[in-house]
């Protein structure tokens, strides 16, 4: 397919869940776009299921408006992003910009340290469901929710539909 000329951000660190990595980057890569990783540092980050990814770049080197769509994969990902406030403020930065973000999973421990939930309605797995709450977001347990710019799903089983949102919002 022909390159859709966008720019995707994707944000991981050690621990993500494979899956919720992949599937997405094949989906959007298939869709045309460019997909950046993002690390903490530029060395190898190790998935929970085996899998490796070598970061393209850090936050350091970064910013929010170089790129078109934010993709948040789960896992321990988030968990380990959260504590970094170069990734938080960039996450920040890009809500806040209104270009799409999408998290799946844990995903949305990212959004909770970002301080840009309060009156969004957005899901998640249901393991974070109060810490959404006391964020001050509306948590619901759908596989798919869509609230602006916010993409969100909960597990790998929602896959199919989080891909289509994402390539849809990517248009």
């Amino acid at each position: 397919m022909s390159d859709s000329g966008k720019n995707v951000a994707v944000v991981l660190a050690n621990n993500y869940e494979d899956i919720e990595h992949t599937s997405p980057v094949d989906a959007l890569r298939s869709a045309g776009a460019n997909v950046t990783i993002i690390g903490l540092t530029r060395d190898v980050i190790k998935g929970k299921k085996g899998g490796t990814e070598t970061p393209d770049t850090t936050f350091a080197d970064v910013e929010a408006d170089e790129f078109d769509l934010l993709l948040i994969p789960g896992g321990g990902s988030p968990e380990n992003l959260r504590i970094d406030d170069e990734a938080v403020e960039f996450t920040r930065d890009f809500v806040q910009s209104g270009k799409p973000v999408a998290a799946i999973c844990h995903g949305a421990q990212l959004l909770i340290s970002a301080d840009v939930l309060k009156g969004r309605t957005l899901t998640a797995v249901n393991k974070i469901r109060d810490d959404i709450r006391n964020a001050g977001g509306n948590y619901i347990d759908e596989a798919i929710v869509v609230d602006g710019n916010l993409i969100t799903s909960r597990v790998p089983g929602d896959l199919e539909m989080f891909n289509e949102a994402l390539v849809k919002a990517l248009r």
